[in-house]
């Protein structure tokens, strides 16, 4: 069953599957209105998802920028056999390989730590905040492909077969990759935990 917070992910101003197909289509007819309102709509969620495949923070917005370009000029092949957010989601996992590829190097950068600013005491904030780095600095030992499907599993909700539609890959490869990497999250947590 897919979670909810998978629809929920856009905000706000979330649409509904129809309405999504039905902005591409006008996107595909080249209303540029139309491509505006699927930007504001996708970008808050493309953003977490290319950050957190690439690890590259100085990528995400090239990255953002050539997947809605090819959204753009290929929107006239949207072909109804999966959802439209399948569709992007897709398109993005390959412009943030592809950049990756031309970057060189899988090596991880630096991510930022983040304390919650609404947590109630500052002993909390810093237990959030040392919580938020350990599990930041172990998804950084996962490839990204295996990033990718813990993203899209846990954040977006997904299921594997639309993981497997977006990836470009057979179902068990989906499985597999969420296999290895839960059981390295859990090694790289562990030693973590024993080095506090």
């Amino acid at each position: 069953m897919r979670s909810r917070r998978a629809d929920q992910a856009g905000g706000p101003g979330s649409v509904s599957v129809d309405e999504e197909a039905a902005l591409l289509g006008r996107v595909a007819a080249e209303e540029k209105d139309a491509f505006e309102a699927l930007y504001r709509l996708y970008n808050p969620r493309l953003q977490r998802f290319v950050r957190s495949v690439t690890k590259q923070p100085v990528l995400v917005e090239e990255i953002l920028d050539d997947t809605m370009m090819v959204v753009w000029r290929k929107a006239y092949t949207f072909n109804h056999s999966a959802k439209v957010s399948t569709w992007i989601f897709a398109i993005a996992y390959r412009q943030a390989l592809k950049a990756l590829k031309r970057l060189g190097s899988w090596e991880e950068s630096e991510v930022g730590d983040c304390a919650d600013a609404s947590a109630p005491g500052p002993d909390d904030a810093l237990q959030q905040q040392e919580l938020r780095k350990h599990l930041d600095d172990a998804l950084g030992t996962l490839s990204p492909e295996q990033r990718a499907v813990m993203e899209l599993t846990y954040y977006f909700g997904y299921a594997c077969r639309e993981i497997a539609q977006i990836m470009d890959c057979p179902v068990d490869t989906v499985k597999t990759r969420m296999f290895y990497a839960r059981r390295k999250l859990k090694t790289a947590l562990a030693s973590r935990r024993e080095a506090i």
